[in-house]
Parts: C-alpha cells; sequence; structure tokens
C-alpha cells in the first residue's frame, strides 16, 4: 500500500508534536513494508523540493508567506498548491493521510485527493479540530477554556479578540446576522475581516461538512474531541478514535515501588513548548505565591529557536524574579527526552488551550514520571486525579500554589503513591497498527 502523509509543517525546519508523530508512524508503516511518502507546504521558502527525512522522501511545494484572504480561508487553493495536486496524481497514493487542516494543507487538497480517487483520513492534532474553531485554541476569549459548542455569533466575536478588537466592540460586530455580515465580508482589508466574521464562521462550518462528506474517516486522539464534533452535527460513523502513544524505545522506566522515598526538595519539570497556551505565566505566578520556605526545583525546558521565544522566556524569567526555586533552560534534543524525564520527580503540564496529548505527558508516566496537569483536553482523560497525579483548573493560580505545596511538603505519600498506580501506556507501534486496519478498511 502507498500512503502519503500531508502535513501544515515538517522537518527540518520545524520541530513540533505532529511532525514527531508523523515521523513515527512512517517509520513503523515502513517496517510493515508499505511504501510512505510525506508532502508538506513551505511558506517560509526555506526547503528543497524533495529530501529524505529518516528514509521517506519527503514533498515541499512553496507557497506565498502571505496568502489571500480566500487562499487563507480555503475559499480556494493557494498558489503553489497545484505542485501538490500534480505530485498526487503521479504518485497516485492509495490513501491521502492529512494530519493538518491549514493554509495549503486543507479543503482544496482533500477535494484534488477525491477527484483522483484516493481514500482520505484525517487527523485532528490540533484543538482547531478541522474547521470546528476558527482561533484554533478552543479558548473563550483567549482567556479561559470554550465548550466547543460552535455558534455563529459567539464564535466570531471570540475570533475577533483574538484579532485584537476590544471585546466589548468585537461582542457588537460579531452580533451581526449572517446575511448582513456576508454582504459586508467582501469590503477590503481588516473591515472585511472583521464585519464579515459571522459569515466567515457559518463558511467555517459549511466546509466542516464537506470535509465530513469526502474523506473516509476523521481521526481524533481522545473522547472529549469526538463528543465535540459530535455535538456539532459532525456524523458520529465516520469519526475514528486513535489514542495517542509514545514513540521512543530507549525508556528505562523507574521502578514502580520508589527503592528509596522521594524527599524534598521536590523536582519539577516542564518540557514543551515555550508560548502563552502551555499556561507558563500563571505556573510561574503560581511558584512566586508559594512560601520561600516550601523547598522545590522547577526546571522550565523548552526550544528558543527564535526571537518569540527568547522573549518569552526573558518574560518569564522577569515574573520569576530572584526566586532560586525556578530556572528557565533551552530544550533538548528528542532522544534526551526519556532520560530528562526520568531524572525528574514529576511533570507538571499546566496548558490554558485543549490538550489533544500532550504527547509530553504520556512519555512521563511511562518512565514512571506522574504528572500534575490542568483539567482540560486529554490531560483530564489521562491522569485518574488523585491516583495517578493530580488536575487543576486551568489558569487557577491558587489552585496551582496548593498543589505544587502539597506535593512538595509530603513527595512520598503524593509522588510515591502515584507512581505505583500508574499504568501501561500506549504506543506508537499500536496507533499505528490500528491506522493499518483503518487504511484497510
Amino acid at each position: 500500500m502507498k500512503i502519503a502523509h500531508l502535513v501544515g509543517w515538517y522537518f527540518p525546519d520545524s520541530v513540533g508534536g505532529t511532525e514527531v508523530y508523523v515521523e513515527g508512524l512512517c517509520r513503523r508503516l515502513r517496517a510493515a513494508g508499505h511504501d510512505v511518502l510525506v508532502a508538506a507546504p513551505d511558506a517560509r521558502h526555506a526547503s528543497p523540493a524533495s529530501y529524505s527525512h529518516d528514509g521517506v522522501r519527503v514533498f515541499r511545494y512553496s507557497i506565498p508567506a502571505e496568502p489571500t484572504r480566500d487562499e487563507a480561508c480555503h475559499g480556494v487553493a493557494v498558489r503553489g498548491a497545484e505542485r501538490l495536486h500534480r505530485f498526487l496524481a503521479m504518485e497516485r497514493p492509495d490513501v491521502l493521510h492529512m494530519h493538518s487542516i491549514t493554509t495549503g494543507c486543507g479543503l482544496p487538497e482533500i477535494r484534488a485527493a477525491v477527484r483522483l480517487g484516493m481514500r482520505v483520513i484525517v487527523t485532528c492534532h490540533l484543538p482547531s479540530f478541522g474547521f470546528m474553531c476558527r482561533s484554533g485554541t478552543l479558548m473563550q476569549w483567549g482567556r479561559q477554556p470554550c465548550d466547543g459548542v460552535v455558534e455563529a455569533n459567539k464564535c466570531a466575536a471570540c475570533n475577533l479578540t483574538r484579532l485584537g478588537m476590544p471585546q466589548a466592540a468585537a461582542r457588537l460586530v460579531g452580533a451581526l446576522s449572517i446575511g448582513v455580515s456576508r454582504t459586508l465580508e467582501d469590503l477590503p482589508g481588516r473591515v472585511g475581516t472583521a464585519l464579515g466574521m459571522a459569515a466567515s464562521i457559518e463558511e467555517n462550518q459549511a466546509m466542516q461538512r464537506e470535509m465530513f462528506a469526502l474523506a473516509d474517516s476523521i481521526v481524533v486522539l481522545n473522547e472529549t474531541g469526538r463528543r465535540m464534533l459530535v455535538s456539532n452535527g459532525s456524523p458520529a460513523d465516520k469519526i475514528v478514535l486513535n489514542r495517542l502513544g509514545v514513540s521512543h524505545s530507549n525508556f528505562a522506566p523507574k521502578p514502580r515501588v520508589a527503592v528509596q522515598p522521594t524527599v524534598a526538595p521536590v523536582h519539577f519539570g516542564y518540557v514543551g513548548r515555550l508560548h502563552s497556551t502551555k499556561g507558563l505565566v500563571e505556573l510561574i505566578c503560581a511558584v512566586r505565591a508559594i512560601p520561600a520556605d516550601v523547598q522545590f526545583l522547577l526546571n522550565v525546558r523548552g526550544p528558543m529557536p527564535d526571537d518569540s521565544t527568547r522573549t518569552f522566556a526573558a518574560e518569564l524569567r522577569s515574573i520569576a524574579g530572584a526566586d532560586a526555586r525556578v530556572v528557565i533552560q533551552p530544550g533538548v534534543p528528542g532522544t534526551e527526552i526519556p532520560a530528562l524525564l526520568a531524572g525528574i520527580d514529576l511533570l507538571v503540564c499546566p496548558s490554558m488551550w485543549f490538550e489533544n496529548g500532550p504527547t509530553i505527558a504520556l512519555e512521563a508516566m511511562a518512565v514512571g514520571t506522574p504528572v500534575v496537569a490542568s483539567r482540560i483536553g486529554n490531560l483530564a482523560e489521562i491522569i485518574d486525579d488523585g491516583v495517578t497525579g493530580r488536575l487543576v483548573a486551568p489558569g487557577d493560580v491558587d489552585g496551582w500554589a496548593r498543589a505544587l505545596t502539597e506535593v512538595a511538603a509530603a513527595p512520598a505519600q503524593t509522588i510515591d503513591r502515584w507512581r505505583q498506580a500508574l499504568p501501561p501506556m500506549r504506543t506508537m507501534d499500536d496507533v499505528a497498527r490500528d491506522y493499518l486496519a483503518l487504511y484497510a478498511a
């Protein structure tokens, strides 16, 4: 079987959870004897058109760094995507497996694949769940978790605040009727974008319905995502649950029963992207709220490849001030992640947005390191509160301060007890096996 994976970003110019997922899946599909290739748009114009990564052919097609409104909203195929369409016509894969819905990787590409007679599988890695959440975060007003119920006026107002409009004004503009909004969306520039937002949300829902009609299956990574899609009218019979699994094969799990009790000072760790949606500002504020005589170490590790991440790291250091309990350092190579996770006592995942994973939490649990996390998305499904870890309301600074204080004060009664109850972790081998059954169905 020939399987083409279409992803919005890929190695070597982009390294994230979706890319790692696709890389691990490709490796296992090749080991099972299948012909595998990867395609991805290139808005940075930084990659060659064809190269090999981890033994897999990768095809990159340049698209504009500044697409038109119609291109960005999937109304038309973005310039440059015709090269992908020709590539698919030449390669003729049996399955096009899409892992992103973004410019150059969306509904026009699904249509092209269907015209060529390919089966189409779409996996929802991000909290946009296809075209469901226009802001892509499932965060109401950019600050609090959303219930996932799509309503044109509500979602229009929310997305306008993401674009910088004050909330009061966003509510007024978002409340325009669909008919009025539709007549105004063709106005040029930001005015048309703002006044046409309610109509645009409605158009997104029409694209969501078309995507479900054209695709053979839509894969979600957790039950919460499945429920949200169904609540918005998506056909339940096309939604497939394929939970995340850990990729690393060099795990050396810690003993389930600690050889020696964990003692203070407890070593907390955060490993992942340095971004505001990850709840790091709230986490550092929680640490500052904990009395200085409560001893522990919080080590924040995250890639700093550009000015924005370095600026954010500086902001976190400023919030931490002189608190020596907080250390912020660059990330580590993927091969060193298992050892890093095994070397800390507890992982923290204070996310503010809907987490479809995160894979790092699964990896921590696989090596025997419990997790304290926000009660949101898949984190609320993989952690049994008070049994295998602790769940805290997203953004609850006082709640995070209490949780960290509890663990720091009694590590043997929390960390060691939780470690004993950690369940076996699903692996990418399980994920690949389920996908092969889906491809062949």
